[in-house]
């Protein structure tokens, strides 16, 4: 066993300990329902900005966000503004999803849903998309984690071996302590992704030999001209302008059967937003309404979405990830920089890192590993962060899924006067039995992990047109939600690869027209959410919405003497999708030099960087103006009285359970 192996046992021991203590912990003070499954609504501040934090950036963030700026470069670091569109979504609904599950004691979002919109449909297909978003996810998690364990102890633990094993802490926590042990494991997490992911940046920048050097790699490795040894171009892929694929974006759209299938690459203007869409589903799925719920107040949400997660993250992933990935072709992992000559093998991983088992998820392992003789402590803590980063996205869906599954099936339709004690043990249950299912897809089929993990946040996204009724607009019906919904996840199924893979469809592929499948599901839904609403108005209970809206237009409208500010908010908010992540991106391609000539280059890095750097920084700006100078996520004016009898249509099934 190799020192580094060593070191890393001593760190995951440790970080399990830090887990367990939270889980004995947790499971002391849940006392109530209320405390085990929201933590009484009383998260302290700093504990939601990093706990949401880690939530909203998982595993994939830490390993498959570099491994694809390695494969598909800049085009693909558009990504990275996930950073801002993530928190976007909590800017929108965040602030009001807690006004209300304050005043009306919800304590899921199926209870929420259900009651304004008053349909059982509503409740089921939101427990369905948490099922779906919380099982493929934590799957995909896991077998990462043992993935990562596997090659850092050099075969040591199997693939499996390693993910089960690290799985039973995760289950004994969370089963445990509820949602405040996660919210405080997570709170660690946090801190070591973001560690993590900017020293491995670091690792790889001293690797290849500084900045300058990295730029002028980059040069080299994107530059058209042929080169002798391989007698092509070291990137033989160029877009439809004849750019490197590593450095442009591939045009605002392409009319292809099959997204993947693009000349030049598929991320395209128009792709690259509606896969920014897909990612904001992290914040719409019904597991962060319940940790909306969970605090004691929103004072929180600002913090978290414009600095922890805008700011914080965002600069890391602009510049460490990029290093990363197209660091990575600089020192080993691209056979054909090595070839050419402008690279140098210091990974001596023995050949092309696309053709090894993990392909371009080979990356960050192989960056690790890099410290093994120098620092095997490194190491060690390195792969905890990795771990930890895993972890921190799918211990919340497994804690909010066991309370959708407890109050939402079990408490509504099999035991409505369920004791506190038996919502808490069957909770317990219903995380064991999602972190089961989990372990068990990606123990026993591995292909329909990887084609279920893509529906996840896609699915996540068709929650919009609901929580846009619930928070905004009146006009929604159930009807129209409801069957707007239902067509939203039929058409993200069928556009994603369980389409073709499962239902024999060829006539399209995945993400037809460069369109990622959450922005084919959203077009359905919402346009069938509008008509159908359109058809049905007065079906419903206008008065009972109306006690939710009025009571909103109470507490989280805009204040006076900003309103005359919201035109500029709009304008600012739709530029900004526009040219940062979408159609108008295609200028950044060019507007700061020539991509195919270096020596053009303005700042002395590829304009697409350099226009992704500024936009990033502009978005940062955006998520302060409507955060902040807007209110959209601060204290509200007035104080929340939280209702303590029914009042009007209230639900029998949503009863108050802050008392014992």
């Amino acid at each position: 066993m190799s020192t580094a192996t060593v070191w890393l046992f001593i760190f995951v021991a440790a970080y399990w300990a830090y887990c367990i203590f939270w889980g004995i912990k947790g499971a002391r003070s849940a006392k109530t329902a209320s405390d085990y499954f929201i933590a009484g609504r009383t998260i302290p501040i700093w504990v939601f900005v990093l706990a949401a934090t880690a939530t909203s950036f998982s595993g994939w963030t830490f390993m498959g966000h570099p491994g694809l700026v390695y494969r598909d470069g800049f085009q693909y670091a558009y990504a990275s503004f996930y950073t801002i569109t993530i928190p976007f979504t909590g800017v929108l609904f965040l602030k009001r999803q807690w006004i209300i599950g304050k005043r009306f004691g919800f304590v899921t979002p199926g209870e929420m849903f259900s009651d304004y919109y008053g349909s059982e449909a509503i409740r089921i297909l939101t427990v369905i998309v948490a099922m779906i978003f919380s099982v493929p996810y934590l799957g995909v998690q896991l077998r990462a984690s043992g993935f990562l364990f596997n090659v850092l102890t050099d075969g040591l633990l199997g693939v499996e071996a390693g993910m089960w094993m690290l799985s039973i802490v995760v289950i004994i926590y969370v089963a445990s302590g509820g949602l405040r042990a996660v919210a405080y494991v997570d709170t660690l997490q946090c801190l070591l992704l973001a560690f993590g992911i900017a020293v491995i940046g670091i690792i790889t920048l001293n690797a290849v030999g500084g900045w300058a050097v990295l730029n002028e790699g980059i040069g080299k490795l994107t530059s058209p001209d042929i080169n002798a040894a391989l007698g092509t171009a070291v990137d033989p892929k160029r877009t439809p302008d004849g750019f490197s694929h590593y450095i442009a974006i591939p045009g605002v759209i392409q009319f292809v059967k099959s997204g993947p299938s693009a000349a030049g690459g598929a991320w395209t203007g128009i792709m690259c937003l509606t896969y920014m869409f897909a990612l904001m589903g992290i914040q719409s799925a019904p597991a962060f309404s319940m940790w909306s719920f969970a605090n004691k107040n929103p004072r929180p949400f600002a913090p978290q979405q414009v600095w922890a997660s805008s700011a914080g993250i965002g600069f890391i992933l602009i510049f460490f990830t990029a290093i990363q990935g197209l660091g990575g072709h600089l020192i080993g992992a691209d056979a054909n920089a090595l070839t050419a000559g402008i690279a140098k093998d210091v990974l001596q991983i023995g050949g092309n890192i696309m053709e090894m088992p993990g392909k371009q998820g080979m990356i960050v392992p192989a960056l690790i590993h890099l410290m093994a003789d120098t620092a095997p402590w490194l190491v060690g803590l390195l792969a905890v962060c990795a771990l930890a980063a895993m972890q921190s996205t799918g211990a919340a869906y497994m804690s909010t899924a066991g309370g959708m599954l407890t109050r939402d099936l079990y408490k509504r339709f099999i035991n409505p006067e369920a004791s506190h004690t038996t919502q808490k043990l069957f909770g317990r249950l219903g995380v064991v039995i999602i972190c089961g299912l989990a372990l068990l897809v990606a123990t026993t089929s591995k292909d329909a992990l990887v084609l279920l993990g893509g529906l996840a946040v896609a699915y996540g996204f068709q929650m919009w047109p609901a929580l846009i009724g619930i928070c905004y607009v009146p006009f929604f019906t159930r009807q129209g939600v409801t069957i707007g919904m239902i067509l939203g996840l039929v058409a993200v199924t069928l556009t994603e690869s369980i389409g073709q893979t499962w239902f024999g469809i060829t006539a399209w592929g995945r993400w037809p027209w460069t369109i990622h499948s959450a922005g084919w599901g959203i077009l359905f839904n919402l346009g069938a959410c509008i008509i159908v609403s359109a058809m049905t108005q007065g079906g419903d209970n206008k008065e009972h919405k109306m006690k939710f809206h009025d009571f909103l237009a109470e507490t989280a409208s805009v204040l006076p003497a900003k309103q005359g500010l919201k035109p500029l908010a709009w304008i600012v908010t739709i530029v900004w999708f526009i040219f940062a992540i979408g159609p108008g991106a295609v200028i950044g391609n060019t507007i700061f030099g020539n991509p195919n000539d270096a020596a053009t280059w303005i700042f002395g890095i590829p304009s697409i960087w350099a226009w992704q750097i500024i936009w990033w920084f502009l978005g940062v700006g955006m998520m302060w103006l409507l955060a902040y100078h807007m209110g959209m996520s601060t204290m509200p004016e007035k104080d929340i009285v939280a209702l303590v009898e029914d009042i009007g249509d209230v639900r029998k099934a949503r009863l108050d359970v802050d008392k014992p």
